[in-house]
């Protein structure tokens, strides 16, 4: 199988992974220049020649892939002079990650809202959990980078997201949102967490989770209204948009940082919501 088929493979499955490239070879262990390798977490693919180097370069792979780095990376391997050799020569490798998704998503709510936003979702360099306890409102064909979940206790599905996790709410009950609001803000761990309603909606829900002790800093964190203030429109679809624009946002503002973490800004701070969005 050629690189480009393997990495088409390991797109089609969602499989993140870093693509080495031989970028300029000089050293005596003859290696031809634009040989490719691919690394995932648990196999390569090809080879760039064997040996230490290729060894060094598949470690150096699965540390960016550990990581969740996006940025490509040089490296220069003198492993002649490494291993006390004086003619080892010098190799250049190029290490490009792939598939790495920005930011994994978890959309509780199978409504005309979350059936406008997940496609959207799905497009974009995402891993989108979609979780309801009424299978019949999913769509029969689910878009592809999307897992549909079918859980009658749905707020057990809060914890088993990972950290950093990014977090949207749209159910057709507000008890539930409710709960799923306080199951997310004790967490604190996310980077992001957008809650469907209004402006009324929220004063309710930030009322009610300080009557449970919830910090008003934690509740802060909270998006609701969410989406873009500039996107308006009633509709589904308008609506859906707003939010995929504050998503890309949001992750963009972080790009580059290894980890999310509950020391990350609330997006408030990033993007004003100043316009409703109606549960």
């Amino acid at each position: 199988m050629s690189w480009i088929s393997t990495l088409a493979e390991l797109q089609e499955q969602g499989l993140p992974c870093v693509l080495v490239t031989i970028i300029d070879e000089r050293g005596s262990t003859p290696r031809n220049s634009g040989s490719k390798m691919v690394v995932t977490a648990e196999r390569i693919y090809q080879t760039i020649g064997g040996g230490h180097l290729e060894y060094k370069a598949m470690e150096m792979a699965r540390q960016m892939l550990a990581s969740g780095s996006q940025s490509t990376r040089l490296e220069r391997f003198n492993l002649g002079a490494s291993l006390g050799q004086c003619c080892g020569g010098a190799t250049v490798l190029l290490f490009e990650p792939m598939g790495q998704p920005q930011a994994q998503i978890a959309v509780f709510g199978a409504g005309h809202v979350g059936r406008a936003l997940v496609p959207l979702l799905a497009g974009l360099p995402c891993k989108v959990r979609w979780i309801d306890s009424r299978e019949a409102e999913f769509p029969e064909q689910i878009p592809s980078g999307a897992e549909k979940v079918v859980n009658d206790e749905v707020v057990d599905e809060v914890d088993n997201m990972p950290a950093g996790s990014y977090f949207i709410v749209m159910t057709h009950n507000h008890q539930l949102d409710l709960e799923l609001s306080a199951a997310i803000l004790k967490r604190d761990d996310f980077a992001y967490y957008g809650l469907i309603g209004s402006k009324t909606k929220r004063a309710k829900f930030e009322h009610r989770l300080r009557d449970r002790g919830f910090n008003p800093e934690v509740v802060q964190r909270m998006r609701c209204p969410m989406g873009l203030g500039e996107v308006k429109g009633k509709l589904p679809v308008e609506i859906a948009v707003s939010i995929a624009g504050e998503i890309i946002a949001t992750y963009n503002a972080h790009f580059g940082e290894q980890k999310h973490s509950k020391s990350a800004g609330p997006i408030a701070q990033l993007l004003p919501a100043s316009r409703r969005n109606h549960a």
